[in-house]
């Protein structure tokens, strides 16, 4: 499957750094953050890359190109002059996308095996699948209540006391899905989650394995430590 990165965020929290540049080319570890990103997926055989950009976008493609450095192939699907969100960024990549598809976060780093949520998406039947962290609040704001497999509710905007999981930052989607968004303008792709979650449609999946991410300074030095600890 092709895997869409969600890259078209302003990323005010990293400013001054992010005036002049996408978050996507900030630099962690003496290397700009899509190279890691880009070289983890390639390491699972993902090489198929569509990534969705939106503010100083044109640095990101300018600096990867089509991605044959990297043993990948990386299209460009860009807002255009209105920043899009997560989800109206991501429905106008679709007909870059094929029918079923990864999704991930532009900020996210995720050192986790993609080839069993792969197989657990398919073994579901479901036209969705979101990856859950048990969080307790630890990383960032809980927002998923997960029991028994099963996604019972997700809410990023006024999530309970309840909710001990985190969506993990990697869903996977069948096209069909985008039949519930809203046809134009700017959305959340968390919105479109909460519906999915309502109706069932969505599977969940359990990983152990921390995220990390560069949408703040403290997740940029906690990545930054961990690409640079030697691993065993």
């Amino acid at each position: 499957m092709k895997v869409a990165i969600l890259a078209g965020g302003l990323a005010t929290r990293l400013r001054p750094v992010t005036e002049k540049i996408p978050k996507a080319l900030v630099e962690v570890a003496g290397r700009p953050f899509i190279e890691h990103q880009i070289e983890l997926l390639v390491s699972q055989g993902l090489t198929e890359i569509i990534l969705c950009v939106g503010y100083l976008g044109e640095m990101i493609e300018t600096h990867l190109e089509a991605g044959s450095r990297f043993g990948a192939r990386i299209g460009y699907a860009h807002d255009g002059n209105q920043l899009m969100g997560t989800g109206g960024a991501l429905r106008k990549a679709l007909s870059l996308l094929g029918e079923e598809f990864y999704v991930l976060y532009g900020d996210s780093y995720l050192p986790i095996d993609f080839a069993p949520v792969e197989s657990a998406f398919r073994q579901s039947g479901k036209p969705g699948l979101m990856t859950v962290y048990r969080n307790e609040g630890n990383w960032d704001r809980s927002n998923v209540i997960f029991e028994e497999g099963e996604i019972l509710e997700y809410d990023k905007k006024d999530p309970s006391l309840r909710m001990k999981h985190i969506d993990y930052g990697l869903e996977i989607f069948r096209k069909e899905i985008f039949e519930q968004a809203p046809h134009s303008g700017p959305f959340d792709l968390s919105e479109l989650l909460h519906d999915l979650v309502c109706d069932s449609k969505i599977t969940g999946y359990e990983v152990n394995e921390r995220f990390y991410e560069i949408g703040s300074p403290n997740g940029l030095s906690e990545l930054n430590t961990f690409l640079q600890t030697p691993k065993t």
